[in-house]
């Protein structure tokens, strides 16, 4: 899918102001802004270098603010928010933006066409900058000043005097370690002169941030500028990395990216315009763990990889597109580290302990097994696999962390006060806005699914004995499910009960009951939870966490972080849940659940050119417009649609 822009956006401050592109280099890095040129998060940068795959995220190279000067006249083409002021304007000479496989940029000014492609390289923390003037009359002066940032991805620099302020320039390639403890940043600007002018540039705002209620006034320092004379046709190709670019082509390394990025689409087994986009979205979470193993980053820009996305996004991410080798790397990284039967919630930026605060992981883990083998048939590597998901089982069955444990009318329960363990875990302080303590609809339709796929893989041990035990214990949580769970005057499943008492709040995570690969319900009740959810909670971009009926529904995700969490599963649309809900159309209506199906992914494509371009949000505001929020690319967002378009549309 070529998604373009033209100036009636490109040229509106605005709405180019809203929409952002994103490059990810497999390593948990990524070039990134918007497409205005003015930064509007902390996380915004041109080169943000993962020193520790995936983590170790550093902003070295904030961005590069490009000046033409022709017939003694300046124009600027950067773009900046200051207090109370935009300077300069550069996005009232961009032409387009287009984006397929790499972000393009067309600015239009003194007669002169200047065209910017910017590609991350995957496997390392590089980034490409290419111009090529298009077209000119006569030459002019090109001239680039970077601004270097130099700081954890999460903070803000600001003026100090502990950053070094002197810099090299050899042969063309500026070379930097602007503070200890940091990668060197490499820029190479091939036929440039440079011209040291170290200064600092005081308070560009970041308006997204300041909209969350964080921090949101950085400086960034100067330590010289980079100048051409050019005329049409020429070329400038710029790398910037934390690699020596001394002897490397960077027209080269796009070519050799381009072709890594056409792979992937020619891998696909469906190719139409929606799935090639979703292909190089999906493609941007795939990263390094350590050495020689891979996981997936849960959203861009602040997520690492979490367990629990990691296991639901598997499918979506690698088995549909073909990356077995990925996906048999992600499920051996995430087996060694489980722990008392538990997957881990996430593991810090920081490199502490991982966390375990997740009750649904391990249980998505099963899944992921059990799609693996369906697309592969690779019994060996599944069957290596079997000591870990018969540990799981097992403390699950005598109890785990939290107070994790199966009762005694074989469904499972968990939670503690104080503590989130469901996929609707935000926290506030002491306060678990949705504590879901219990036993949880969709973690036990999970569990069941658990028991019958540890039962089909026990059985293709020839160990048919513990298989009918596992398929036996499956058995009664499925009649206990259908007894307890069943909300007879709303014709749906009860969210969440805990002894005597039936949370009737209407939330999405019953329609997992239908859409596992082993559903619960008969064809009676999965028509009527389908219907249920469909008119309560279904929305162009995802479903909605609460009905709009429920007295604790909150319409708009905005304001500060209290606001943003309340809120963050009290209404708001999240996008992945469009993947299960297509599966169980599917599954239950047949060939009119598929036509309704193909209509729900054909109106989401309207989403990629918005807000992260070419991807798919993680959440929206649960009352039209829909407006997008959280991160501007999620990894589940991506691969249920992914998964659901590939697997039961096409």
């Amino acid at each position: 899918m070529r998604i373009s822009l033209d100036r009636t956006i490109t040229r509106d401050f605005r709405a180019s102001l809203r929409r952002e592109w994103l490059e990810t280099n497999g390593l948990g890095g990524w070039a990134s802004s918007t497409i205005s040129g003015a930064h509007s998060r902390r996380y915004h940068g041109l080169l943000v270098a993962a020193a520790k795959p995936p983590v170790g995220r550093t902003v070295l190279l904030s961005k590069l603010e490009e000046a033409l000067e022709i017939d003694g006249k300046r124009i600027e083409l950067g773009c900046n928010v200051y207090p109370g002021a935009i300077h300069p304007k550069g996005y009232e000479y961009l032409e387009s933006f287009t984006k397929d496989l790499f972000p393009v940029f067309v600015y239009k000014a003194e007669g002169i066409h200047l065209q910017k492609t910017i590609a991350a390289v995957h496997g390392e923390n590089t980034t490409l900058v290419i111009y090529q003037v298009l077209d000119a009359a006569s030459s002019f002066s090109f001239e680039l000043l970077p601004l270097v940032a130099g700081r954890d991805y999460h903070s803000l620099t600001h003026v100090n005097d502990v950053i070094r302020r002197e810099a090299g320039f050899d042969n063309h390639i500026f070379h930097v370690r602007s503070y200890d403890g940091i990668p060197e940043l490499f820029i190479a600007t091939p036929g440039g002169s440079y011209e040291p002018k170290p200064y600092w540039f005081f308070n560009f705002q970041y308006v997204v941030e300041q909209a969350r209620g964080l921090d949101f006034s950085e400086d960034l320092f100067n330590y010289g500028v980079f100048k051409w004379t050019l005329k049409a046709g020429d070329i400038i190709p710029i790398i910037i990395s934390t690699l020596d670019p001394a002897g490397r082509n960077a027209v080269e390394l796009l070519y050799k990216e381009r072709e890594r990025r056409v792979s992937i689409i020619d891998r696909l087994p469906a190719k139409n315009s929606i799935s090639t986009a979703l292909a190089l979205a999906a493609d941007q979470f795939v990263v390094r763990r350590g050495e020689d193993l891979r996981t997936i980053i849960a959203g861009y820009h602040w997520f690492t990889d979490w367990g629990r996305d990691t296991m639901v996004a598997l499918p979506g991410i690698t088995l549909v597109k073909g990356r077995f080798d990925d996906a048999r790397s992600i499920l051996r990284a995430f087996s060694e580290s489980v722990s008392r039967g538990m997957l881990p919630n996430r593991f810090p930026d920081t490199g502490q302990a991982a966390e375990y605060n997740t009750v649904d992981a391990a249980l998505w883990f099963f899944v992921a097994v059990h799609k693996y083998l369906q697309y592969t048939n690779d019994q060996q590597f599944v069957l290596s696999l079997l000591p870990v998901l018969n540990d799981i089982i097992e403390w699950h069955c005598r109890g785990t962390r939290y107070n994790i444990h199966v009762d005694a009318d074989g469904l499972l329960y968990a939670g503690q006060a104080g503590i989130q363990l469901t996929w609707m875990d935000a926290k506030i302080g002491d306060w678990v806005v949705t504590p879901r303590q219990g036993k949880a609809v969709e973690i036990n339709a999970l569990w069941y699914n658990a028991l019958k796929i540890i039962s089909d893989i026990s059985s293709q041990t020839g160990a048919e004995e513990i298989a009918l035990n596992y398929e036996r214990r499956a058995g009664q949580a499925k009649e206990r499910f259908n007894e307890v769970f069943w909300n007879e005057e709303d014709q749906c499943l009860f969210d969440y009960i805990d002894g005597d008492y039936r949370d009737g709040a209407i939330r999405p995570n019953q329609i997992f009951a239908l859409s596992l690969p082993f559903p619960l319900l008969s064809n009676e009740r999965a028509l009527a939870v389908l219907e249920v959810v469909e008119k309560e909670l279904l929305t162009p971009f995802g479903l909605r966490s609460l009905s709009p009926r429920h007295p604790d529904y909150r319409p708009r995700y905005a304001g500060d972080q209290f606001s943003r969490d309340s809120a963050y599963h009290q209404g708001t649309v999240w996008g992945w849940l469009l993947g299960p809900f297509i599966s169980a159309l599917v599954r239950v209506r047949g060939p009119a659940g598929k036509s309704q199906a193909k209509e729900i992914i054909k109106n989401l494509a309207c989403h990629f050119s918005d807000a992260g371009i070419g991807t798919v949000s993680e959440i929206f505001d649960a009352d039209p417009p829909h407006e997008p929020c959280g991160c501007v690319a999620q990894a589940w967002s991506v691969a249920e649609v992914m998964r659901a378009y590939l697997e039961d549309v096409l």
